[in-house]
């Protein structure tokens, strides 16, 4: 994790995503004179005509806003008796398949599909499980478990804990809980007294002591800290644990802890530094690793279209000192990769 320079300081007044939520920073905006039945009709010739044109496929369900894809779905669905959903299933394939679906599914839908798909089957997709549940607002996370129980009739939390355990069930299930504190105001005495070596009373066990001094002792306090505290209080903590132990929270998690834990913990604090850069480096990873993975690919190019795309593309190219678009270029090709160009926007 080289890619994140520890520039603390500047960090606690840097803005948290709300601008972001609002859809400041998304690359994909709603069209003007927006029209869902043409849309829909448009399609539909695309669909129906002697091999499907892609390139309509694309060109409409990448510029219309999610709200109004699914208007155009509710149209198409009118004018032809069929759901726009199963049509593209049965007329493009692969990843570009997938790709088009998830254009087309609610945002807390797709979220809660792509968890549920991560506990299917043997061994738990953690690394999804991850991902999702450290970058969501505590209200994208009651939307994605408002979907499950409409869904499945189930709660979701009951399920991740017949799904994950140890310490790892314990934070995923905090953070599942959206118990995060959601105020902008910071106590920096508490984020000193969170980050700090509490000497005169052993008992009140807080982060550099829970972690450097006595890791193993109480990753409970440890995991609470993290998943409980805004994240404004977070990112304060994060400086005053430096400022005590001369070294970042980051590294300490990486040196003294482990597995899906750790794994968690680090993107936990990846998020309350920078959403963006957390997601660069994960888009970096799933296209220029070994293989490219496209099921990570699709899901963040979707679920942050019309959230923080722009600023995750601006953190690619200061991070990678290239563009995202010309690492989709060079390493996505056919019409999954014209459709993700088309989702991308731009180039840096």
């Amino acid at each position: 994790s080289i890619y994140f320079q520890d520039d603390l300081e500047s960090l606690v007044d840097s803005p948290s995503s709300s601008a972001a939520e609002s859809g400041q920073r998304g690359t994909i905006k709603p069209k003007a004179n927006f029209d869902a039945v043409k849309d829909a009709a448009a399609l539909k010739d695309a669909i129906e005509g002697l091999g499907t044109n892609e390139k309509v496929l694309i060109e409409i369900l990448t510029q219309r806003s999610n709200d109004q894809r699914q208007l155009i779905c509710k149209a198409y669905e009118g004018a032809t008796g069929r759901t726009l959903e199963k049509d593209l299933k049965g007329d493009t394939g692969g990843d570009f398949e997938k790709l088009l679906l998830a254009l087309i599914t609610p945002p807390a839908a797709y979220d809660c599909h792509e968890v549920t798909q991560a506990m299917k089957g043997a061994g738990t997709k953690d690394s999804v499980l991850i991902e999702i549940f450290a970058s969501r607002s505590k209200q994208q996370i009651e939307a994605l478990k408002d979907v499950y129980r409409k869904e499945t009739e189930k709660d979701l939390i009951e399920k991740l804990t017949s799904e994950v355990s140890g310490d790892f069930s314990k934070a995923l299930i905090l953070l599942a809980k959206g118990e995060r504190d959601g105020s902008n105001s910071v106590d920096v005495g508490k984020a000193r007294e969170d980050a700090e070596v509490k000497k005169q009373n052993p008992k009140n066990t807080t982060l550099y002591k829970a972690g450097e001094k006595k890791w193993g002792t109480d990753e409970s306090k440890f995991i609470e800290i993290l998943c409980k505290r805004s994240i404004p209080q977070l990112r304060q903590t994060l400086v005053e644990y430096k400022n005590i132990s001369g070294k970042t929270l980051q590294q300490s998690i990486e040196g003294e802890m482990s597995g899906e834990l750790e794994e968690l913990l680090v993107a936990v604090v990846k998020c309350a530094k920078s959403l963006p850069a957390y997601f660069a480096e994960l888009l970096h990873k799933s296209i220029k690793g070994s293989g490219t993975d496209e099921s990570t690919l699709t899901r963040i190019m979707v679920s942050r279209s019309e959230i923080d795309l722009l600023d995750i593309r601006a953190e690619f190219k200061k991070l990678f000192e290239h563009s995202l678009l010309s690492d989709i270029e060079s390493d996505v090709s056919g019409e999954y990769g014209d459709c993700l160009k088309a989702i991308c926007g731009g180039d840096d």
